[in-house]
């Protein structure tokens, strides 16, 4: 009886102001809850031009339920004023899509909202489209032939990791493996602040030298952090030659179109099949037409 009474005293005695200030946190208590889980949903806009891809990963979130397309485009025409409507996490951007340049709009798009990642999903690998999506500041590269619940991993990957990281998928990853047996020579000495990750494992290193990286997860790196490809492996002289093999020229068209000898455009050629790690003229030919050169 006086334990009841005393209760009641002491809550009729608290402070008007304080009982309100409590009542006010309680209240405020579930809203946050609400605001947390909403938060824990990956929010993406999904740029292609393909909707069977877009539809596919439309699923794939669906059964991930993690991950949501709040938008989709078939061209990166309207991108950032879908970007300042939605406000997205991540950004998924088609390298090969009419209309405007990808990497120029994801540049613009970084400055203007620099809060949202994107990352890019391409049916191609190419060394020229890997440097492009680092130089313009993406957060990740995936093939579009990769298993989509390792994309959708990749993108959840992307939306929590630090900033700096460049998320990629198996395929991507394996372009930028060193070769089995280095000739001793990296293409960059510096420490950089930026990792790479697996998308498939997550693993990462940073701070490391190049050397230390590629000994821990199998990636060359450059001295600005970016993942070095087989063409950055190619002297100056030996891309001109590579474009020109690519354009179909034979070994003393192009001897003369570089005032030298065919035997010395022989070394250059025998020097880059071997950083390319192909075995005939045809598959340097190759090489350089889904690279691009050969349009240069």
């Amino acid at each position: 009886m006086n334990d009841g009474n005393t209760s009641s005293t002491l809550e009729l005695t608290e402070p008007p102001r304080e009982l309100a200030r409590r009542r006010s946190i309680d209240a405020a208590l579930p809203i946050h809850t609400v605001r947390d889980t909403q938060r824990a949903t990956v929010r993406v806009v999904c740029v292609d031009d393909h909707s069977v891809l877009i539809e596919g990963l439309r699923a794939q979130f669906a059964i991930d339920g993690h991950v949501r397309c709040v938008a989709a485009l078939g061209s990166a025409e309207h991108l950032l004023n879908a970007v300042a409507e939605h406000r997205p996490d991540v950004v998924v951007l088609d390298i090969e899509m009419p209309g405007p340049d990808v990497f120029e709009i994801a540049d613009r798009m970084r400055h203007l909202y620099p809060e949202t990642r994107f990352v890019f999903l391409s049916a191609h690998i190419r060394d020229g489209f890997l440097a492009s999506a680092f130089r313009c500041g993406a957060s990740g590269y995936f093939a579009k032939s990769e298993d989509l619940e390792e994309i959708v991993e990749g993108l959840r990957r992307v939306a929590r990791c630090a900033e700096g990281t460049f998320v990629m998928g198996t395929k991507v990853r394996a372009r930028c493996q060193p070769p089995k047996k280095p000739a001793g020579r990296l293409s960059g000495n510096g420490a950089s602040s930026s990792s790479v990750h697996d998308g498939r494992t997550g693993s990462a290193t940073a701070h490391g030298t190049q050397a230390g990286l590629a000994a821990h997860t199998g990636l060359m790196r450059g001295a600005n952090g970016a993942p070095v490809t087989l063409l950055d492996s190619l002297t100056q002289r030996e891309l001109e030659v590579l474009r020109l093999i690519g354009k179909g020229l034979s070994r003393g068209e192009i001897g003369e179109e570089l005032a030298r000898s065919p035997k010395t455009i022989d070394g250059h050629q025998e020097r880059i099949m071997k950083k390319l790690r192909v075995f005939t003229r045809a598959e340097l030919m190759r090489f350089a037409i889904r690279e691009g050169l050969a349009q240069a």
